[in-house]
C-alpha cells in the first residue's frame, strides 16, 4: 500500500505548492551509497527498458516522442509515472525487467504496451498531465488527498484505478531515547521528519489520537528537515543523536534501526496497517474515453498479475529492481541482496483481493475513502493545501473502481478470500500482549447515566465517531478497553461500575462493527488509572478547573496493543 520512496515525501511541500521540486532521492541516500562506494555509478545503464540484473538503465524523466497508434500501442504505449520505489516491482516484473513493455511480458500478453517513467523530482499532476509525460502516476493515498484540489483548482481531474501496495511496517515512528516507549512519550522530545508527507501524517494520527493533554500535544518538537535533505537528512539527524525521534519510511527507516545503537520501533504501520497506500491516478481525460477502457482495464490485470509472480517468486522483483532502477544496484551492493529483499517483508503487494478489501468491495469497510478523508482533514489544519480554501473532494470521486470490479467479478475465489477477516486473534496472544506497555491510549468520553453502564444513542455515536476509526487503523492491534472514573465515590463502586461500562463498549463493537472479540481486553480501573491528578491537578497546568480535572478522568479509554 501504500508509499513515497526515498526522498519522494519530501519533496511533497514542494509540489503541492505546485512548485517543481529541484532535488530527488539521489541527492541524499543515493549520495551516501556512493560515497561508501568509492563514487559514482558501479555500472553503466543500458538502452532504457533493456537493462538484465544487476545491469540498471538510465531514468529518463521525459518520454520520446510516439511514433503514433492508439493508446496501448507499440507506438503509443500508456505512460506511467512513477519513482524508485520496491512498491512498484511488480509492474515492473509484469513488464518483463523493464521500463518499457517487452515481447511475451504479462502486459505483452493482455495486449498493452506500458511505459514507465522515472521521475524522482516529483512533478505535480497538472504538469504530467498537461505535457502529456504520462497519462497516470503514482499518490500515496493521503499524498493525493492532498493533490486532488490543486489538481480541480488547474482546470484538470484525475481518478485512481488500483491500489498497489500497502505499507505494513515501512513507516514508523522510531526513538533512540530509552525512555521513549510509547507515543505519549513523544512531548517534550525532539521528532525529525519530512513536512506534509504520510509520515508526518502518520505522527498526527498517533499524536491527535493518544492521552495527551492538548498542551502536552503543542510541546512535541516537530524539527522539519529541509526538503532538499531528504529521508537522508531525517536519518542523519536521528542517527547522529541531535533529535530524539524521527518519522521514516524504508529503505531509511530499516538503515536507521540497522546503524544506530539502541534504535526501536515505537509505532508502525506494522501495527496501524490500514493507514497507507500506495495508487494510481490516471488523467480523467484518458478514463473518460471509452476507447482507452480496454486499455486501462488491461494495465490493472497486467499489474495484478504481477504482484501475483512478484508474490510467488520475490527474487523476480528483485531482479526486476536493480534491472530498471539505479538506486536498488547500488543499494544491493552497498547492503546485500537479502536487505533489499527484506524491504519487502514491510509492505503488501496488493491484489485483487487486498483491492477489494481496502476499497470496501467485499461488504468491509471503505478504509481507503476513510484515510483519504482522514488526510484531508490532517493536512487542511496543518497548511498543506495550496489553497486552503478548495472545496473537499468526495472521495467516491477520487477512485474509479470499475476495473478492479470487473476482475472481481470474474474471479469468485478472490471475491471469497476479500470477505475472509485479515489476520488471526486470540485470548492467549490478547493476553501476552496486555503484558507489554501499550503504544497509545485514547480516552474517549462516553457518557453513561449515573450508576448505569447502558449505552445511549449519543454514547455509541460517540464510540462509532472516537474508537471505531482507531481500531480500523490499528488493523493488526490487540486493544485494552478500560472504564475510568474520577475519584469521588467508594473504591469498590467505582472498580465495579467501570468494569461494567467497559464490558458494556466491547460488546457494542463486536456485536455492531462485528471486530473480534479476542482482540480485546475488558479493565475496570475505577479511579486508580487517572489521566489527572485531582488532589494537585493546578501542578499539570493542563487543566483550568477541578471539574475539567474529574472530567478528564471519567472516561472509556482505548490503548493500542501490540504482541
Amino acid at each position: 500500500m501504500a508509499k513515497l520512496t526515498p526522498l519522494a515525501k519530501g519533496l511533497i511541500t514542494v509540489t503541492i505548492l505546485a512548485v517543481a521540486g529541484a532535488a530527488a532521492w539521489q541527492l541524499g541516500l543515493r549520495e551516501v551509497i556512493e560515497d561508501a562506494m568509492g563514487g559514482g555509478s558501479p555500472v553503466a545503464g543500458g538502452p532504457s527498458g533493456e537493462g538484465t540484473s544487476g545491469s540498471p538503465t538510465p531514468t529518463p524523466t521525459t518520454p520520446p516522442p510516439s511514433s503514433g497508434g492508439p493508446l496501448g500501442s507499440a507506438g503509443n504505449p500508456l505512460k506511467v509515472s512513477i519513482v524508485s520505489f520496491h512498491g512498484y516491482a511488480p509492474a515492473l516484473v509484469a513488464n518483463g525487467n523493464a521500463l518499457k513493455t517487452k515481447p511475451g511480458s504479462i502486459f505483452a500478453q493482455e495486449g498493452v504496451n506500458v511505459e514507465f517513467i522515472i521521475q524522482d523530482d516529483i512533478p505535480t499532476l497538472a504538469t504530467i498531465f498537461t505535457s502529456k509525460t504520462a497519462q497516470c502516476a503514482w499518490r500515496t493515498s493521503d499524498f493525493w488527498a492532498q493533490e486532488h484540489p490543486n489538481l480541480r483548482n488547474a482546470g484538470l481531474d484525475g481518478r485512481a484505478v488500483v491500489i498497489v501496495d500497502n505499507t505494513q511496517g515501512a513507516d514508523a515512528i522510531i526513538a533512540r531515547d530509552p525512555s521513549i516507549n510509547r507515543v505519549e512519550d513523544l512531548t517534550g522530545k525532539k521528532v525529525a521528519l519530512l513536512q506534509y508527507t504520510p509520515s508526518h501524517g502518520m505522527v498526527i494520527d498517533a499524536i491527535d489520537n493518544s492521552s495527551l493533554s492538548a498542551r502536552k500535544k503543542q510541546r512535541v518538537n516537530y524539527v522539519y528537515i529541509n526538503a532538499d535533505e531528504g529521508t537522508a537528512g531525517v536519518r542523519a539527524a536521528f542517527e547522529s543523536g541531535s533529535v530524539d525521534a524521527a518519522a521514516l519510511w524504508d529503505p531509511d527507516l530499516s538503515l536507521a534501526l540497522k546503524n544506530t545503537s539502541g534504535a526501536k520501533v515505537v509505532y508502525s504501520t506494522k501495527t496501524a496497517t490500514n493507514l497507507i497506500f500506495d495508487v494510481m491516478v490516471c488523467n480523467k481525460a484518458v478514463l473518460d474515453d471509452p476507447a482507452n477502457t480496454p486499455v486501462i482495464q488491461s494495465f490493472v490485470t497486467g499489474w495484478m498479475k504481477g504482484v501475483d509472480a512478484a508474490r510467488a517468486e520475490p527474487a523476480k522483483a528483485f531482479d526486476a529492481l536493480v534491472a530498471t532502477e539505479e538506486f536498488f544496484a547500488l543499494l544491493s551492493q552497498k547492503e546485500g541482496k537479502g536487505f533489499v529483499m527484506g524491504l519487502f517483508d514491510n509492505l503488501v503487494w496488493t491484489g485483487i483481493a487486498d483491492n477489494a478489501r481496502i476499497l470496501g468491495l467485499s461488504g468491509g469497510t471503505d478504509h481507503y475513502s476513510r484515510v483519504y478523508k482522514r488526510f484531508d482533514q490532517i493536512y487542511r489544519a496543518a497548511g498543506a493545501l495550496a489553497n486552503p480554501n478548495s472545496p473537499v473532494i468526495n472521495p467516491a470521486e477520487s477512485f474509479d473502481t470499475r476495473y478492479i470490479e470487473k476482475l472481481l467479478a470474474a474471479n469468485p475465489a478472490e471475491k471469497a478470500e476479500a470477505a475472509k477477516p485479515v489476520g488471526t486473534f486470540d485470548s492467549a496472544t490478547a493476553a501476552k500482549a496486555s503484558a507489554q506497555p501499550a503504544i497509545l491510549t485514547k480516552p474517549v468520553s462516553v457518557n453513561f447515566k449515573t450508576g448505569s453502564s447502558s449505552l445511549s444513542k449519543r454514547a455509541q455515536k460517540t464510540i462509532d465517531d472516537d474508537m471505531v476509526p482507531l481500531i480500523e487503523n490499528n488493523g493488526q492491534a490487540y486493544f485494552e478497553v478500560s472504564g475510568n472514573t474520577d475519584a469521588t465515590g467508594s473504591r469498590r463502586t467505582n472498580k465495579r461500575l467501570s468494569l461494567q461500562r467497559s464490558q458494556a463498549v466491547v460488546k457494542y463493537l463486536v456485536e455492531e462493527w462485528e471486530f473480534r472479540k479476542e482482540r480485546f481486553l475488558v479493565v475496570g480501573n475505577g479511579s486508580e488509572k487517572p489521566l489527572c491528578r485531582e488532589r494537585n491537578f493546578e501542578a499539570d497546568g493542563d487543566y483550568a478547573t477541578l471539574d475539567d480535572c474529574r472530567a478528564a478522568n471519567r472516561s472509556t479509554r482505548i490503548a493500542v496493543l501490540t504482541n
